[in-house]
Formats: C-alpha cells, structure tokens, sequence
C-alpha cells in the first residue's frame, strides 16, 4: 500500500479509530488523541507496517491498542491510580442512576456496564458492538484465539445483564 492510499484509508478509519482508542484510554479523550496520533506516526513512519495476514482495520485496532499499552505503561507513575483499579472499580452511587430512554442516556449505561467486566470481556464487547467486529476480528485484535475471546463475548454479555437488572435498567430476563 502506497503512502497516498494509507493515508486515505487512515483517513477513512479515523471515527472508528478514535472511538477505539477512547476506549483503550478508558475514556480519558487526551490520552485517546495522543495515543492515535502516536500510532498514525508509527504506521506512516514505518515503525508498524501492514502485512496484509489480517484486514487493515483488524490490523490497525490491534496498532491502537499495543500503542495504548505503552502510553499507559511510560505514564504509570503519573497517574493517581494503577490501571487494573480504573478498570475494576467498585460501582458508585452514581452507576445506580437509571436512565430513560434516549440513545445518549442507554450508551451510558452500556459504557457503566462495561466497566463493571473484566478487561478482556470489556474489550470484546466493545469491539463487537461498538466497532462492528467480528468474534474472530476482535480474537484478532485482542491476539486470543476465536473459542476464547467467544467465552470473553458470553461471559460478558451474561454479567453485563446481571449487571443491568441489577440496577433496574431491565426488570425482566430475557433469555
């Protein structure tokens, strides 16, 4: 792929770049906008290259996420709490407020929810309904084999209705 062409398809995949960046930066939209420019560097300065083992977006995802790892990894020790403490939060007075129906108000609480998992269900979860991946895309992204990252997509999806019933957001099972 020819500079001009990554560049357009860069282009292309930033809305859905960012959106996956900002949730590697568990939402912090600085650290999502370093981290993304941090990548595109890599990539147009041929530090990551394209293979082609993978579709492009599969590859970048996976690009943003190793880059948000690093960022986390050298800003360690200016950051007021460890990032499995972020990640794994006990839920707040504020997690029990019940939203009504606007779109706005249920990605909220999809996005509450989502911390309430594990790193890797919240990851999977993301990239399945947020970036329209694929089970296997997002194995791929998140470099787990498809069987495991299937039991990270079930698994999360169980504890994140629980987690909704749990607050009243769903009063009924739905099975």
């Amino acid at each position: 792929m020819d500079r001009n062409q990554l560049e357009k398809t860069l282009e292309h995949l930033h809305t859905q770049s960012f959106g996956w960046a900002l949730h590697c930066c568990f939402d912090e939209r600085e650290a999502a906008a370093e981290v993304l420019q941090n990548t595109y560097l890599k990539i147009l300065e041929g530090k990551a290259r394209y293979q082609g083992n993978a579709a492009f977006r599969t590859w970048l995802f996976s690009v943003i996420r190793f880059t948000a790892i690093d960022y986390y990894r050298s800003h360690q020790k200016n950051r007021h709490a460890p990032l499995h403490e972020i990640q794994n939060r006990a839920p707040s007075s504020e997690d029990a407020d019940l939203p009504g129906d606007t779109l706005s108000q249920r990605q909220a609480m999809f996005q509450k929810g989502l911390k309430q998992l594990s790193p890797q269900q919240a990851h999977i979860l993301h990239l399945v309904f947020y970036q329209d991946c694929t089970i296997a895309q997002a194995a791929e992204i998140m470099e787990v084999r498809v069987g495991t990252a299937r039991t990270h997509y079930e698994r999360g999806k169980r504890q994140l209705k629980a987690w909704l019933i749990k607050v009243g957001y769903l009063n009924e099972v739905i099975e």
